[in-house]
């Protein structure tokens, strides 16, 4: 039985596609971790697919667009008991997930990043996002009762079956507080592991749409 698997969810990513693979690759392989790299590709155009395939991933075609629709599409799919899941724009170091590894054999369910404990270089996270992250966070701790300080880390992982008992269902940037809050609300184990945020490898805007996701997450937060 597969043990992990490495879930990136893409749209466009051919500049920093073959970095992560190569990167999450190198770090299973030097730990002899019996994982697989899938790739949730949400409709690029940009040759991303066939990238991923030529450096070893698994490639999965979710035609629902949305980071909550490819990451769940991703994890029905997924082999792997465990799921380390991650942005494929170079941002999350794929070589250090060693904390995650260890957190999830040693009993956690969810483990969450957190990238104002790992230090977050110049330019790689917006201002507006050093304000409303933390703040979000705040009021998604308060309603959800959880340990999580940084809601929306995109680098995390958790016991596969798990999260497919939780019914997750949001489609868009809001299933970060969702699947946080669903773990929390179940009684798991949760625990953050200080994580590195870098400056993306992709050369182009963020798939973000700060007010909107943000007013998106803020809604889920005071409805769910």
């Amino acid at each position: 039985m597969t043990e992990f698997t490495v879930l990136m969810p893409c749209l466009n990513e051919a500049k920093s596609l073959a970095f992560c693979i190569e990167e999450a690759r190198g770090f299973m392989e030097s730990r002899g971790l019996s994982a697989e790299i899938l790739i949730a590709d949400n409709g690029s155009h940009d040759g991303s697919p066939e990238i991923a395939r030529r450096h070893g991933a698994r490639v999965v075609h979710i035609e629902e667009r949305g980071y909550g629709a490819a990451l769940l599409g991703g994890i029905e799919a997924a082999k792997g008991k465990y799921i380390i899941m991650g942005d494929a724009d170079g941002s999350y170091d794929f070589g250090g997930l060693e904390p995650f590894v260890k957190a999830l054999r040693g009993g956690y369910a969810l483990v969450v990043g957190n990238r104002f404990r790992g230090g977050i270089e110049k330019g790689a996270m917006p201002s507006l996002h050093r304000l409303g992250v933390p703040f979000l966070s705040v009021l998604a701790r308060w309603r959800f009762r959880s340990p999580t300080k940084d809601f929306h880390c995109g680098l995390r992982a958790f016991e596969r079956q798990k999260a497919l008992a939780l019914g997750l269902k949001c489609k868009g940037m809001e299933f970060a507080t969702e699947i946080i809050a669903a773990f929390s609300q179940s009684g798991a184990k949760i625990c953050e592991v200080p994580t590195p945020l870098r400056r993306d490898k992709r050369g182009r805007k963020s798939h973000i749409r700060t007010f909107r996701d943000g007013f998106r997450h803020l809604k889920f937060i005071l409805t769910y």
